[in-house]
């Protein structure tokens, strides 16, 4: 932050003023940018920010599911990424069939195989599946958003360890990119298709988070340094 002198006397006029430019911030948080990414601005939000606050009560606080034990799981995905570990998610196909088919399928075709995360934001999420590496690709098919925005109640809350798919701003083009929410982020509840849990590796998704080395503030993750999805091994429950 800047180290510049601060004024001693801020009045009620100029504190609200701010409060509300911090509102306006965040709720340009959801642009989306490239054909498959989700994009952050610098504002970064938390449980318990007005913004973060308004998405769980208008998703229905009491009826959000917040960890795999809420879950009615379907199958197990081991997620290896090379040089860090293996991360193990809970799918549930009874909340979102055709994104977790569609997930399934490619798991199983060894799609994801050799893919990487490029995308990390420390203290929001790790982004990866895409082909091109770089947010514009995808398999070549879309699934529909499973979401409730688009029409599809969908309880799985965006807190630490959801796992959930990236689209563009058509509600229907998730293809092969998701992401792991690494912290609470309940402002994307009910724009995103949430299809599970982690259940095992959250420290390997910290590790990851922590070591990233962005170079801008969508946590863009040059090449030659993005993590790389060894594998994804898929289990039935």
């Amino acid at each position: 932050m800047a180290s510049g002198k601060k004024k001693k006397n801020i009045s009620k006029q100029e504190q609200k003023a701010k409060q509300g430019k911090m509102i306006v911030a965040a709720a340009a948080v959801l642009m989306a940018v490239g054909i498959l990414g989700i994009v952050i601005s610098t504002v970064k939000e938390r449980k318990g920010t007005p913004a973060a606050q308004s998405a769980a009560g208008t998703a229905g606080a009491g009826d959000l599911i917040v960890s795999a034990d809420g879950l009615t799981v379907s199958h197990y995905a081991d997620v290896e990424v090379e040089d860090y570990g293996t991360v193990t998610l809970a799918l549930d196909r009874s909340i979102a069939p055709a994104t977790v088919d569609n997930f399934v399928k490619l798991a199983e075709s060894g799609f994801y195989d050799g893919l990487t995360f490029h995308r990390i934001m420390d203290g929001f999420m790790i982004q990866g599946g895409d082909p091109n590496g770089d947010g514009t690709g995808g398999s070549g098919e879309t699934v529909k958003g499973e979401f409730s925005e688009n029409g599809v109640e969908n309880p799985i809350s965006h807190v630490r360890g959801a796992v959930s798919m990236a689209r563009s701003q058509d509600m229907d083009s998730a293809s092969s990119q998701f992401f792991i929410v690494q912290a609470d982020s309940t402002f994307l509840d009910g724009s995103y298709a949430g299809f599970g849990f982690v259940t095992e590796g959250m420290d390997v998704v910290d590790r990851i988070s922590g070591e990233a080395k962005p170079t801008d503030n969508n946590g863009t993750i040059p090449k030659d340094q993005q993590p790389v999805i060894k594998s994804i091994t898929i289990r039935e429950a």
